[in-house]
């Protein structure tokens, strides 16, 4: 069957159509979206500002028409982060349905690290063993491990790129002690979750998803995502590392110029690397691998399981 994904998320509201059946990965036949960065429109009380809401009904109503053009079966809408931690969320959630019909499931941060999670154990598969996802969006930071395709533990923090660039790190490029706040914020924040994840034992496979985690291999000297997503992608802390302080000395128009980087993400890569190096030094990661499938594809997975069983 053909589906659609309304993925409303921090940074993109993306909608993916896909045919899709039990059984076999899902085949992409049709992208829109667009970078509406729902993170960094908040005004002063956490609410999500009238031009965003705006542009969020209008990218849901033109997705609507895209799914009827395309043939779509069924639509999966659902919303992130940005939405559900918003302080206007749920009068944001009514105008859509008022204005489009279309009714947008919340995630949790929980059920986002464990539908990643899945999407990563399927694409790997069995022979990953002890799985440890990292994802990075746009308003959340999501760690899950395990075994199985449920992970053993699932957390989500208030750490995505977006978030922690409107927050914290004003000016272009911010100032030194802007980001060793940051830094000192972000590790304090992923800390707490150290002893939950390490006491289930060392993971036998790491893996990061999203555009952060893969903007930044690509600076480290993976391939181009012209090149596939079968081939392989990796992310050395080391490499990281010694691209952290370089990306903490460009302005948004020098890290545009960087392979891999969109203008729409340039200014919060910097943050973006700082939560990366912070999971990968805290959780004592040498090198993770970049997955092709994040959560969108969890979504998918997960509904095919539903028609199956």
């Amino acid at each position: 069957m053909r589906l659609g994904v309304l993925d409303v998320g921090s940074n993109t509201v993306h909608f993916l159509v896909v045919d899709a059946h039990p059984g076999a990965a899902p085949v992409p036949a049709y992208s829109h979206k667009i970078e509406l960065r729902l993170a960094e429109l908040l005004d002063e009380d956490g609410a999500i500002r009238e031009d965003g809401v705006r542009q969020l009904v209008e990218m849901v109503a033109s997705s609507m028409r895209v799914a009827e053009d395309k043939g779509v079966e069924e639509v999966l809408p659902f919303a992130t982060s940005a939405v559900r931690e918003a302080a206007n969320g749920e009068s944001v959630l009514k105008r859509v349905q008022d204005e489009t019909g279309v009714e947008l499931g919340v995630l949790s941060g929980g059920d986002e690290a464990r539908l990643t999670f899945l999407a990563a154990r399927r694409w790997y598969g069995w022979s990953s063993g002890r799985l440890l996802l990292l994802d990075i969006g746009g308003g959340s930071l999501e760690v899950a491990c395990g075994l199985d395709e449920e992970p053993d533990t699932a957390v989500s923090l208030p750490l995505g790129a977006g978030r922690l660039t409107a927050a914290w790190l004003p000016g272009d490029p911010p100032g030194p002690e802007r980001v060793r706040e940051l830094r000192r914020h972000v590790r304090a924040q992923i800390a707490r979750t150290v002893a939950e994840v390490s006491r289930l034992g060392p993971p036998d496979h790491v893996v990061g998803t999203s555009k952060t985690f893969k903007q930044l291999a690509r600076i480290t000297g993976a391939a181009r995502e012209s090149d596939g997503p079968l081939v392989p992608r990796k992310l050395p802390r080391g490499a990281l590392e010694d691209w952290v302080p370089r990306l903490a000395a460009m302005s948004a128009d020098q890290r545009v110029l960087l392979p891999g980087v969109s203008a729409g993400r340039a200014r919060q890569l910097l943050a973006g690397a700082l939560v990366a190096e912070a999971a990968m030094d805290l959780y004592r990661v040498d090198e993770l691998d970049i997955c092709p499938w994040a959560l969108r594809e969890g979504v998918i997975l997960r509904r095919l399981d539903r028609m199956s069983g």
